[in-house]
């Protein structure tokens, strides 16, 4: 999910989703975070950056360019 020399997301699972509803938990799932301290790198995209508003809570983000992940 790379894109050609733009924006990457670094999106780190800070808080659990335990105790939230089932669209902020399939949110997080969704966002490819299954557990603590997990981080993954995804493309900076007006979708992700909507789902990332739904659970900012429970998450934490770093911008990173892309050829800073290579």
């Amino acid at each position: 999910m790379s894109e050609r020399g733009g924006k990457m997301l670094k999106i780190t699972l800070v808080k659990s989703p335990i105790g939230y509803n089932r669209r902020q938990k399939d949110t997080v799932k969704s966002l490819g975070l299954r557990r603590m301290s997990q981080s993954v790198l995804i493309g900076d995209a007006p979708q992700i950056r909507g789902m990332i508003a739904k659970v900012s809570h429970l998450v934490e983000v770093e911008e990173v360019e892309a050829n800073e992940t290579a």
